[in-house]
């Protein structure tokens, strides 16, 4: 069990602008020489050192939680590539102050895919609260999640069944089966239906293929931030390749049309709601392709893996508690009702527990709107208006004064006096006792990821006792390969 918070930790207050000049330190840390300074940055990063050990070896040398560096990709792909790098839980809290952070174009980092991505619009994710589009997008997402909520368990529940006959004969057929996969198919599959109300596969994009579409449209936006780490390609050559220059969208132009048209066609009742408050209905639906393949879809395709894997490395004992948890609650609710799931307090535990340790989103980014004071647990540093400040969320959110044994999965580490964590909890864009808002830059779905994660391990330990996986890693994320099963007497 984990322990109480510390009081440290407990100071909750991440900014400080009248704080004595003579209590301010110094941010340590620095950029090297222009232009060559980034490259170094950027090559440790992905070959020299890896990305936890970049950070690690900084936090070490400088003594501090927060400090300066360069963050790829660097030239030629961002002009300026410096940040003030926060990796505490106390610091990191001033990326959730939208009153003092700009979070103008700064999803994806130091560098912005090109709209061309998008319909040519930027979608709510690059909008800054400030921004008046801003509000009529989330609170209109918002508000079409809240019309759906209805349709979040039976939608799930029919797209997982799927999924575990999938899981069983490729296990019976190979001994082996790869869960990443079969859970893109899922989870396109329930975000796809969710929002068109139909099945992908009575579209052109057919039962497998929505997700090698969002797969190679989320690639070709997000490779400044992959290495692929194949050792028969040598690292100056990916280097040049995928962190040097943005690849074009023009060969993925088709796809992208492809799917497009496939909500274009298929989520009229949604598109015909944003008309009526005067949105455009073509920026309206890119803006929904965005939400169901980057937020949605690309956020499943990271967190169910992340989450079947701690919960396979914890091994039979968790399972079988799991298990019993599970069944007793459904039998004394009558069924697996949002009722019901929230009176599993290990299960719960377990998603904010596998949510902390691997958050599907590491990187949070924004940039000072005025001169601010930070501080972390010990110190207060200045950073300057125009500054931009990153925080690597794994190392946030595996802080040692506020987390006991933070680098080990504690399954019951939310139950009880562990509640008082959660706030530290960060995966979506803000703390978890947080609800989104037009105000803020908080995960719109925030609550249904919570919901479907629960949702995922009741319906498993409804039907299996236990099971066994390899682990592996991939571009971003975690591979799971199941290799046995065992099913529920």
């Amino acid at each position: 069990m984990s322990s109480p918070i510390s009081s440290a930790a407990a100071v909750n207050h991440p900014s400080s602008d009248s704080s004595p000049t003579s209590d301010i330190r110094d941010i340590p840390g620095g950029y090297g020489v222009p232009f060559f300074g980034p490259i170094k940055d950027r090559l440790d990063y992905y070959y020299g050192q890896g990305e936890v050990e970049f950070f690690r070896a900084r936090m070490k040398k400088y003594n501090s939680t927060v400090f300066r560096c360069n963050m790829p990709p660097g030239p030629f792909m961002a002009k300026n590539p410096q940040v003030v790098c926060l990796l505490d839980a106390i610091s990191f809290q001033i990326l959730f102050d939208n009153s003092k952070v700009e979070k103008q174009n700064v999803l994806d980092g130091t560098y912005m895919p090109s709209t061309a991505f998008t319909g040519g619009y930027r979608t709510c994710a690059y909008l800054d609260p400030s921004e008046p589009n801003h509000a009529v997008l989330k609170g209109f997402f918002i508000s079409q999640l809240a019309k759906l909520h209805s349709k979040f368990i039976p939608g799930f529940r029919q797209s997982i069944s799927g999924l575990f006959t999938s899981l069983e004969e490729e296990l019976s057929n190979k001994g082996k089966a790869n869960f990443n996969s079969l859970n893109d198919i899922m989870s396109f599959d329930f975000v796809f239906r969710l929002f068109c109300d139909k099945n992908p596969s009575e579209t052109p994009l057919g039962p497998t293929g929505g997700p090698k579409l969002v797969d190679k449209w989320l690639f070709f936006q997000l490779h400044p931030l992959i290495s692929l780490g194949l050792k028969f390609v040598p690292h100056f050559l990916e280097d040049l390749v995928l962190h040097t220059f943005p690849l074009p969208f023009g060969l993925i132009k088709s796809d992208y049309k492809k799917l497009y048209n496939s909500f274009y066609n298929s989520a009229g009742s949604i598109l015909d709601e944003a008309e009526k408050i005067g949105m455009k209905r073509d920026e309206a639906c890119h803006n929904l392709v965005f939400l169901a393949g980057f937020n949605a879809y690309g956020g499943m395709k990271a967190l169910f893996p992340a989450l079947i894997k701690w919960v396979a490395i914890a091994g039979e004992d968790l399972h079988r508690r799991l298990a019993a948890e599970i069944r007793a609650v459904v039998k004394e609710e009558g069924g697996v009702s949002a009722a019901a799931l929230e009176k599993m307090s290990l299960t719960k535990s377990v998603v904010y527990e596998a949510l902390r340790i691997e958050p599907a989103v590491p990187y949070q980014y924004g940039k000072a709107k005025q001169d601010i004071i930070i501080k972390n647990h010990d110190s207060k540093f200045s950073i300057k208006k125009g500054e931009m400040i990153f925080g690597y969320q794994p190392m946030a959110t595996k802080d040692s004064r506020v987390f006991d044994k933070p680098e080990e999965f504690v399954a019951e580490r939310f139950m009880s006096e562990g509640e008082k964590l959660i706030e530290y909890v960060y995966w979506s864009n803000g703390r978890e006792t947080d609800d989104p808002t037009v105000d803020n830059k908080q995960c719109p779905g925030k609550d249904l990821v919570v919901l479907l994660s629960r949702l995922m391990l009741v319906e498993f330990f409804l039907k299996y006792d236990t099971f066994t996986a390899e682990i592996g890693k991939l571009l971003l994320g975690s591979l799971v390969t199941f290799k046995s099963l065992t099913k529920g007497t």
